[in-house]
C-alpha cells in the first residue's frame, strides 16, 4: 500500500470515527428527549388523575412551559393562540382600539391618556375620566388585561363608555367609534431651537425606518443643522429596523450588526444596502440604562462609526436575538438563537444567561473580562455591559415627597382639576406656574395622605433598634428624640424645598391635559439635564469633534464607564 493509500485509509477510519460518535451522540440526546417527554406526560396524566382538586390543562401545561423557558433567558417565551394578537401589536405597533391608555387604581379604572387624533380623544374622552362601565359591563372588578380586551375590537365597531368626570355631577356617556391604532415609532419631532432639531424613538415596529427618515427629513426643512436623537428608554423591537434607521445615517456598504448562533445557517451579516440621507449632519443620541437590543443596536453602530456622540447613561447591555417559530395550535415561540455584534466587533450582552450560580442567580460580565474594541477612527470601547455614553448624565433622584405625589397620582388628580377650572393655557413652552398657582396645590394637599419615611428617618429607626438590642438606648433617647423631632420638622417644608422639581413635573402633567404627550416633551426642554448636554455639544463644534477623535475623553473609553 502506497504512503497516499495509507493517509487516505487512515482519514477514513478517523472520519468514520468521528461519524459514529457524532452518531453516537444524538442518538443518547434525542433518547434524552423522548425519555423525558414521556416522563412529562405520564406524570401530567397522574396529577390530573389524582391530584386533589380539578386542575386546569393548558393552565397547568403553560406554567411548565414557562418555568422551563424562564430557565433560559427572560426573552424565550411561549405565545399561546389567545395572546397572538397582543404579541401582533408588540411587533406591528397597530391594533383595533380607541387610543387611550387607562389603569386601574384604588379600585377605580381612570383613563390616564387619550392619543392625540385617535378616536377617544376626538369623542371627547378625557384624562382622569373613570370609566363605570363598557358597553354594559361594569368594570369596577375587571383586571388591566380585561379592560384593554373590552376596549379593544374591529375598526369602525362601537363601544359605549359610562364616565364620572371631575366637575359632572352625574356620568356621561361616551360613544367612540374603534380605529386602526398605529402606535407612532417617533412620537415627537420638533425643533428645540433655531438649528437644533430633536426627535424621539419610541419603538422599532413595521415603517420605524421610514419614519425616522420623515423626522430626520422635516427638521432639515425646518431649518435644523444638527440633531439631537433621543433613544431613551427605547426597549427594542424588530432587527431590520435597527438596521434601516442607521442605514439612514452611515455610508452604503458598510456593515452594521451580525449575528452569529448555534444553527450557523442562520448567521448574517447586515449591511447598509441603500443610499443614506445623510452622513455629515451632527447627530446627539440621548440613550438611558432602559434603551435596549435594537436601541443599543443603532447607538452603537453610530458610536462604532465615529458618527454621533452618545449622551445619557450606559444602555441595558441586551445583546440577543430572537426569532418566533410556529407551534401546534396557533401558537407560538418566541426563542433567542443568537447574540448580534456591531461593527467594531463587539458584543454588548451583559448577563451571562448560560452560566448560573448553584443557587441559579445569574452574573454580569466582570469589568476584567470586558475587552477593548476599536471604533473606526481608533477610539476604544468595550463589550460585554451595554453601550457607554461618550458624555455622562446621570438621571436625576427625585425626593422623597416627590416620589410619593407621583406614586398616589396627586399630581395626576391636580392636572384633572385645573383643566376643569381653565379652559385654555399657554402653548406648552410658555406655560409656567406661578408661585400663587404653586400654592393653591399645596393647599389641596391638606388632608392628604402624603406620609413618608425619609432616609433619615429610616436610619435613625435603625439605630434606635441596634442601641435597644445593645441595651444602650437609655443613654442616648434625649439625642435620638431631638433629632428626630428635627427630621420631622425639616420635612413638614418638603413642599417648598423641593419646590422647583415638583412644579415641573406639575407644569408637564398640566400642558398634557391640553397639547397631550407632545406638549410635555415641550415642556420638559429648558429642564431635562439630558437635553440640555446633548443640545451644549452640539453648538460646541471643537468638544463636538474632539469626542470623536481617539485622544478624546469620553465615557466610552473607560472600561467601567457607567457600570451597573
Amino acid at each position: 500500500m502506497t504512503i497516499r493509500k495509507k493517509l487516505l485509509a487512515t482519514l477514513a477510519v478517523g472520519t468514520l470515527g468521528l461519524v459514529s460518535f457524532r452518531a453516537a451522540s444524538d442518538n443518547e440526546r434525542y433518547f434524552e428527549i423522548a425519555k423525558n417527554l414521556d416522563i412529562f406526560a405520564t406524570l401530567f396524566k397522574e396529577v390530573n388523575t389524582y391530584y386533589v382538586d380539578e386542575v386546569t390543562p393548558a393552565k397547568l401545561v403553560k406554567t411548565g412551559i414557562d418555568a422551563m423557558l424562564r430557565s433560559l433567558d427572560p426573552y424565550t417565551n411561549y405565545i399561546p393562540e389567545d395572546d397572538i394578537e397582543d404579541f401582533r401589536t408588540m411587533t406591528t405597533g397597530q391594533y383595533g382600539g380607541i387610543g387611550a391608555s387607562v389603569v386601574k387604581r384604588n379600585g377605580k379604572t381612570v383613563v390616564q391618556s387619550a392619543y392625540e387624533g385617535y378616536p377617544a380623544q376626538k369623542a371627547g374622552l378625557l384624562p382622569g375620566d373613570e370609566i363605570l362601565d363598557i358597553n354594559g359591563v361594569v368594570v369596577d372588578k375587571k383586571s388591566n388585561a380585561d379592560i384593554s380586551k373590552l376596549l379593544k375590537g374591529q375598526a369602525n365597531s362601537m363601544v359605549k363608555l359610562m364616565v364620572t368626570r371631575y366637575g359632572q355631577d352625574k356620568p356621561i356617556q361616551i360613544d367612540i367609534t374603534r380605529d386602526k391604532i398605529q402606535v407612532d415609532n417617533v412620537p415627537y419631532t420638533g425643533m428645540i431651537s433655531g438649528d437644533v432639531g430633536y426627535f424621539q424613538l419610541g419603538g422599532f415596529t413595521v415603517d420605524a425606518g421610514k419614519e425616522v427618515r420623515a423626522a430626520v427629513t422635516k427638521l432639515k426643512e425646518q431649518g435644523a443643522k444638527k440633531i439631537v436623537f433621543d433613544i431613551r428608554d427605547n426597549p427594542g423591537g424588530l432587527l431590520n429596523e435597527a438596521v434601516n434607521i442607521s442605514n439612514l445615517f452611515i455610508d452604503k456598504g458598510l456593515d452594521v450588526v451580525s449575528t452569529k448562533g448555534k444553527v450557523t445557517e442562520w448567521n448574517k451579516t447586515y449591511k447598509a444596502l441603500d443610499v443614506p440621507l445623510d452622513t455629515q449632519i451632527p447627530i446627539a443620541i440621548i440613550t438611558s440604562n432602559r434603551s435596549a437590543s435594537a436601541s443599543e443596536i443603532v447607538s452603537g453602530v453610530l458610536q462604532d462609526y465615529d458618527r454621533a456622540v452618545l449622551v445619557g447613561e450606559r444602555t441595558f447591555g441586551k445583546g440577543l436575538v430572537q426569532a418566533t417559530r410556529p407551534l401546534s395550535y396557533n401558537s407560538q415561540l418566541k426563542v433567542t438563537t443568537a447574540k448580534y455584534y456591531i461593527p467594531s466587533g463587539r458584543c454588548i450582552q451583559e448577563i451571562d444567561y448560560a452560566h448560573r450560580a448553584d443557587d441559579g442567580t445569574l452574573g454580569k460580565f466582570p469589568d476584567s473580562l470586558r475587552t477593548a474594541f476599536k471604533t473606526t477612527a481608533g477610539r476604544t470601547v468595550y463589550d460585554g455591559g451595554g453601550v457607554a455614553p461618550d458624555i455622562e448624565v446621570q438621571d436625576r433622584e427625585i425626593a422623597d415627597i416627590t416620589r410619593i405625589l407621583l406614586q398616589k397620582s396627586y399630581l395626576f388628580d391636580y392636572a384633572t382639576r385645573y383643566r376643569a377650572e381653565h379652559s385654555t393655557i399657554v402653548p406648552a413652552r410658555q406655560f409656567k406656574l406661578s408661585d400663587v398657582d404653586y400654592q393653591k396645590f399645596v393647599t389641596y394637599l391638606q388632608g392628604k395622605n402624603i406620609s413618608y419615611s425619609t432616609d433619615a428617618e429610616k436610619a435613625l429607626t435603625d439605630l434606635s433598634k441596634k442601641v435597644k438590642e445593645e441595651k444602650h438606648y437609655d443613654d442616648v433617647k434625649l439625642e435620638l428624640e431631638a433629632i428626630r423631632k428635627k427630621v420631622t420638622v425639616n420635612k413638614a417644608n418638603d413642599l417648598q424645598r423641593f419646590k422647583p422639581e415638583i412644579k415641573e413635573l406639575l407644569e408637564q402633567e398640566i400642558v398634557s391635559r391640553y397639547y397631550f404627550e407632545k406638549g410635555r416633551t415641550e415642556a420638559g426642554f429648558d429642564d431635562d439635564p439630558n437635553i440640555i448636554a446633548a443640545v451644549a455639544v452640539l453648538n460646541d463644534p471643537n468638544r463636538y469633534a474632539a469626542l470623536l477623535k481617539p485622544t478624546g475623553q469620553a465615557a466610552s473609553a473607560r472600561k467601567s464607564a457607567g457600570t451597573k
